[in-house]
């Protein structure tokens, strides 16, 4: 199981990668390979503002659908526009080429509540 420590983790199974005032967000390895082949991914948020813990969209595979979580709040600024044409990028590379959206965070302080790796893992039972 792939939990790289430089990022940060929600037990809805988002990763976070903070660079400043913005954050990359996927999903993590465990994830992926619980939902299985990735055929579509959603993300109806561009450029609007959501909050910690609201659906920012969906990642719909092959049998069943789940709502992704914001793990902070912020503006939407960037979809992995490569996700359209090649959504199993994220079942192939979840922390590199498969990130979903790119946000600039409106309250750092949330940061604090997000997981480290070592605490994710205990959530999954790695």
């Amino acid at each position: 199981m792939n939990i790289p420590i430089d990022l940060k983790y929600t037990k809805d199974h988002e990763w976070v990668k903070i660079d400043g005032d913005t954050a990359t967000i996927g999903i993590t390895d465990f994830a992926q390979g619980e939902l299985g082949d990735i055929v579509y991914v959603d993300v109806d948020t561009l450029d609007e503002t959501v909050d910690k813990d609201e659906v920012f969209g969906s990642v719909e595979a092959v049998k069943t659908v789940s709502d992704l979580f914001m793990p902070l709040s912020g503006e939407v600024v960037e979809f992995n526009e490569g996700l359209e044409d090649d959504p199993e990028i994220v079942n192939k590379d979840p922390y590199d080429k498969g990130w979903i959206i790119k946000i600039s965070i409106t309250d750092q302080s949330q940061i604090e509540d997000l997981l480290d790796a070592q605490a994710y893992q205990s959530i999954i039972g790695g």
